[in-house]
């Protein structure tokens, strides 16, 4: 029997949402968790994991960081990768080179890091403005050090060592160098490419190639590697023709598997959860368009300020917009074509809405 539309949509499912684990292994099954600062109600990062970790609670990644073997990095957008991805990413090539001014100033500020050991933003602004240096050094801008960090965290100088109330604390890191014969880098482009396809398979072909551009983020002196990998995805990925859209997924997977049958209850997913991330493949799955609105003017918005895709058993169903108000979760929910029918359904609600209290401390 061929694959349908049908197995790709519980495919999705299935190897996404899979068995809650714990924290570390959850990372790295998922192998990439994009986070994002803006709580609506809480960040996507704990979002996302709260669907896939056993017993977790909003903030756990951010307390956990320093004893897990991960990294906060850039790889298709920014996010938290396993630690043994950086070989992969680094050495990272500058989007743009620094002029004198600025490469002395960072050579200085990296000695700053090491001779403190860790270093908070606050204190490097309030270090160089104390010897006087902000007019003529940061240009009277003390943001300026910080984005300065920031590009050196990119450049590979610096890691996140943790973070105070959300705010980067940096370290000094070296990563090691790398070969750069076209075998190496081929192989190297293979694995980042894999690792997008493990994250958000079944893809749309159209969907790998946009992902693969993004790699301009995370890896960009491996560009026309990656580029030529994935042309080739064919011959690395299992593949299918599927109403005239071609899909992929890594080639030891079968879509049209019986045992993936996800299981009749609700999940709220973040905006940027792989489930739904892909908006190209969430139309081609479910059959309508889901809109991230954040960023839309309020009266311009048709589902809400952050809109949680509503899942329920192998159909997005709708979406739900949650907010704290004085220690109480509310909740709004909108239905693509109606509320669905039966007591099931507003059992299952209930179930997750209690799930999150849980995850929120409510």
């Amino acid at each position: 029997m061929g694959v349908t539309l049908d197995h790709l949509r519980r495919h999705a499912i299935a190897r996404s949402l899979f068995k809650p684990t714990t924290l570390s292994a959850a990372i790295k099954r998922l192998g990439f968790v994009q986070a994002d600062p803006m709580r609506a109600p809480a960040r996507a990062q704990d979002l996302i994991l709260f669907q896939r970790v056993k017993g977790y609670r909003a903030g756990d990644l951010e307390r956990g960081y320093e004893r897990l073997a991960i990294e906060e990095e850039a790889f298709v957008n920014y996010g938290f990768v396993p630690r043994d991805w950086t070989a992969l990413l680094h050495p990272r090539s500058p989007r743009g080179a620094w002029d004198a001014a600025a490469t002395r100033r960072a050579h200085e500020l990296l000695a700053f890091v090491r001779e403190r050991g860790a270093v908070h933003p606050r204190e490097v602004s309030e270090a160089f403005a104390h010897h006087g240096r902000v007019a003529g050094y940061w240009g009277g801008d003390l943001n300026a050090s910080t984005r300065l960090l920031e590009e050196m965290h990119r450049h590979g100088w610096l890691r996140v060592r943790r973070r105070d109330s959300g705010t980067r604390v940096y370290e000094t890191v070296a990563h090691p160098p790398q070969d750069d014969d076209p075998v190496t880098r081929r192989t190297r482009a293979e694995a980042l490419v894999d690792h997008i396809v493990n994250l958000y398979a079944p893809l749309p072909a159209a969907s790998l190639g946009y992902l693969v551009t993004l790699l301009r983020y995370g890896a960009p002196q491996l560009m026309t590697e990656a580029r030529a990998v994935a042309k080739a995805a064919a011959s690395r990925c299992g593949h299918a023709r599927v109403d005239g859209v071609d899909w992929f997924w890594p080639a030891d997977e079968n879509p049209a598997s019986r045992r993936h049958r996800p299981e009749p209850t609700v999940r709220l997913l973040a905006p940027f959860d792989p489930v739904v991330w892909d908006r190209r493949r969430f139309e081609l799955l479910w059959g309508w368009a889901y809109r991230f609105e954040a960023y839309v003017p309020a009266p311009q918005r048709t589902m809400g300020h952050y809109a949680l895709p509503l899942l329920w058993g192998e159909q997005v169903v709708g979406w739900a917009n949650l907010r704290l108000e004085r220690g109480t979760l509310r909740h709004e929910l909108g239905f693509v074509n109606g509320r669905p029918c039966g007591a099931a359904f507003g059992q299952a609600i209930e179930e997750e809405l209690v799930r999150f209290r849980a995850f929120l401390g409510v």
